[in-house]
């Protein structure tokens, strides 16, 4: 057979793991009993992932350059990895027994791209309203909505993505809101509920969008200006306080009932208690600042500004801040808000010392990454700026994880890391190479040599032709 479905993939799943050797599936927290019990939070377990590592033989890929993005680029080395976890990376490793052992032919290997900025899943493919789910616009604060409550596992973008090295994405909500709702981090790979693709232990984040976008879809009820759009924020997290006040009277107590649980504000009160990350789209430098200064009014932390076109104006707010900057390589123009984009952005932000991430908001941009990743490296060495491939590696790889709080599992090729792998067809600043074997968590979830490990959604099946892609 040269096409695997979800439902392929997954029985063959089901019979490796029953067999000798495979990885016992990790227990779920069962329900607390209690409401909040033993807690200091209001926040409970709950939609766990049931994400499970798939079983892979130990692999050893020689003879490859690797960029690490964890400060080394090495040239015709190795690198290691078993049970999901890297062993070694260097000039020589150690070959586990039974281990697949794979030339590399002068090749290039980088970790697994991130995205910190997708909706694929929310807006699924075919681009019809049936499947279009990532905006709740029916009030301008819809904190209570949860991203993860759309998705659908079987977006045939999904395999797309993967195909373009991409082994975890942030999936949000969409920007018609000044507050959307949470994100979910997901490791790409085929699966049948979304709580099977969810990153385990991975922070939730919230969405917040500045600017045009809430301004035009609530111009007839408000807000309607810029004014607005932050008396809105302000007025939500005022809200949010109270409920923290509430909930933490209770919990020192516990006397009488607990207070009602109000989903939005539960949501606004974990990003106060810093438990849930700010993601917020904003475009012009002055709103950023704003922004800023709300986190400051509210004491919480922003985590990343999402498109951020104008960041390079005030990149150094964003270091002080230890806010970074999600932006895109060259888009740009498209409306007011996105007129002073520079090819530079990426290249800026890097020289002034804050974290500088590379995102896509798009299911053909998620698709070519490192190729975006390459214009803004060359952009900014064209225009002076000093720059290494480490650098600018770390843009789709170890930044991207640090906005997502999974920066100690994943994101660079070091020893005791998840075992998130890219070998590439060539060197990946070229726009001639592509991914040509990818590893999730050590497992080959796609190799463009081999038709049978092209992963294709049930949606596909009996829609394309096997060869397509190859």
């Amino acid at each position: 057979m040269s096409r695997w479905s979800t439902a392929l993939v997954l029985g063959v799943l089901v019979a490796a793991c029953a067999g000798a050797g495979a990885q016992t599936p990790p227990s779920q927290p069962s329900p607390k009993q209690e409401v909040y019990s033993g807690s200091q939070s209001f926040m409970r377990e709950q939609y766990p992932s049931t994400y499970v590592r798939r079983p892979n033989p130990p692999v050893v890929i020689r003879n490859v350059n690797i960029l690490t993005a964890a400060g080394q680029e090495l040239r015709n080395a190795s690198i290691a990895f078993q049970d999901g976890k890297i062993l070694a990376v260097g000039q020589t490793v150690e070959t586990p027994a039974g281990a697949m052992v794979i030339d590399g032919n002068a090749k290039w290997v980088t970790p697994g791209i991130i995205d910190t900025h997708s909706h694929l899943g929310v807006y699924a493919a075919p681009g019809t309203q049936a499947e279009s789910d990532g905006n709740e616009a029916t009030n301008p604060v819809t904190a209570e909505v949860w991203a993860e409550h759309s998705i659908w596992p079987h977006d045939p973008q999904i395999p797309l993505a993967i195909a373009g090295g991409v082994t975890v994405m942030q999936v949000l909500p969409g920007s018609a809101n000044l507050i959307g709702g949470r994100s979910a981090t997901v490791r790409l790979v085929p699966a049948r509920t979304v709580q099977e693709m969810k990153y385990p232990g991975a922070p939730y984040g919230v969405k917040m969008a500045c600017g045009e976008n809430p301004k035009r879809v609530y111009q007839s009820r408000g807000p309607s200006t810029r004014m607005g759009n932050m008396a809105g924020y302000r007025t939500a997290f005022i809200q949010a306080e109270q409920y923290q006040a509430r909930w933490d009277t209770w919990l020192k107590d516990k006397k009488g009932d607990p207070p009602a649980r109000d989903l939005k504000l539960e949501t606004l009160a974990g990003v106060l208690r810093g438990e849930i990350s700010v993601q917020n789209h904003c475009y012009r430098a002055d709103e950023m600042a704003q922004m800023l200064d709300l986190a400051r009014e509210f004491g919480f932390r922003i985590q990343s500004f999402h498109h951020g076109i104008e960041a390079y104006k005030i990149a150094d707010l964003l270091k002080t801040a230890g806010t970074a900057a999600s932006v895109w390589s060259d888009w740009g123009g498209f409306k007011m808000e996105a007129y002073d984009e520079v090819p530079e952005n990426l290249a800026l932000i890097q020289q002034a010392g804050a974290t500088a991430v590379l995102h896509t908001d798009s299911p053909d941009g998620i698709q070519r990454m490192n190729q975006d990743m390459a214009k803004a490296y060359y952009a900014g060495l064209r225009a002076g700026i000093t720059l290494t491939r480490d650098q600018a590696i770390k843009w789709v790889t170890a930044n991207p994880a640090w906005v997502l709080g999974i920066q100690a599992q994943t994101g660079s090729l070091e020893a005791g890391k998840t075992a998130d792998v890219v070998l590439w067809s060539g060197d990946p600043f070229s726009v001639y190479s592509r991914a040509e074997k990818v590893w999730n968590e050590g497992w080959l979830v796609f190799d463009r040599l081999d038709p049978t490990r092209q992963y294709k959604t049930d949606f596909n099946l009996g829609q394309t032709d096997p060869g397509v892609g190859r």
